[in-house]
């Protein structure tokens, strides 16, 4: 059960899509001056190293993260959302080399006030370790706590905090079937306890059932407890298997991925709207590149 490891995957475009949809989101929570607590259920080590082993073997930065920066900005100006997650990114680099990749943690952590508060949830062996070491370099003290618990069965104990604002980002690695069920068991308990809080599910776009079933059943839920709710998804090529010259058959990899938000800022629909077609143009891999929108109940 232990098996994924998120640094394989770092910068990869589904993280461009997580990454500038959580920047958005927490720059709108961050314009009021109460404390706003972030819980993160599945946080992964926090940084990574786009030159080191684990990025360089799978090598899916390159048509992610590092595409942007390496194409030049010509035509239309970058959309905001998407200019101000190349700023973050950037943030963590030297001029002209993008070497550091900062995951969620990281970056939920340099956008944060001294009076917010991160909890960050990470159960994989090596991961929490690599997590605690590099969490322990910011020298936040009792800002961040990480917890090597099940951020299922954990991260609503967090819920309401004390300002009655949080955001909560569910990202999984789905690798377990059952991760899509215990997504929507999660969002429903949390919703319950703690009815306005934001919440973000990222999930991959893959031919697996319950891969299109989870956003259905977010919608479903967001629509009956009266809330509003907003999709988008990333599509950068097929999903379909390739046969080549020889008769081998090879995987297309991660194709797609969607973020789904319950309670969102309203001010996120209209950033997608311009950083989505930009995501789709600069990151297509074949010509089944796509994206969508959707919203309801605002």
């Amino acid at each position: 059960m232990f098996s994924y490891r998120h640094a394989f995957h770092a910068g990869n475009h589904a993280d461009v899509l997580k990454h500038t949809v959580l920047i958005a989101t927490l720059d709108h929570l961050l314009e009021k001056d109460s404390a706003l607590t972030v819980v993160d259920t599945h946080a992964g080590a926090g940084l990574y190293r786009l030159d080191g082993d684990y990025a360089g073997t799978s090598g899916e930065a390159v048509d992610g993260v590092l595409r942007l920066f390496a194409a030049p900005e010509a035509g239309a100006p970058l959309a905001d959302a998407l200019a101000r997650y190349m700023e973050v990114v950037r943030d963590f680099n030297a001029k002209g080399n993008v070497r550091i990749y900062p995951g969620s943690p990281f970056i939920t952590h340099h956008l944060l006030r001294d009076h917010d508060r991160l909890k960050l949830f990470e159960l994989h062996p090596t991961d929490a370790r690599s997590l605690d070491a590099n969490i322990a370099q910011l020298d936040a003290g009792r800002q961040i706590a990480v917890l090597r618990e099940d951020g299922f069965g954990s991260a609503t104990k967090f819920l309401p905090p004390p300002s009655r604002r949080a955001l909560v980002l569910c990202d999984p690695s789905y690798e377990i079937k059952s991760d899509y069920a215990r997504v929507l068991e999660f969002i429903t308990g949390a919703l319950k306890r703690f009815a306005t809080g934001t919440y973000a599910v990222w999930y991959p776009i893959i031919p697996r059932p319950e891969a299109h079933d989870l956003p259905r059943r977010l919608k479903t839920l967001a629509t009956k407890a009266g809330k509003p709710w907003l999709h988008a998804t990333l599509t950068v090529k097929s999903s379909k298997i390739v046969t080549d010259a020889s008769g081998a058959r090879h995987r297309p990899g991660l194709p797609a991925s969607g973020m789904f938000l319950i309670n969102p800022p309203y001010t996120l629909k209209a950033q997608l709207e311009t950083a989505l077609p930009q995501m789709a143009q600069r990151l297509a891999q074949d010509r089944n590149a796509a994206f969508s929108l959707d919203s309801g109940g605002n």
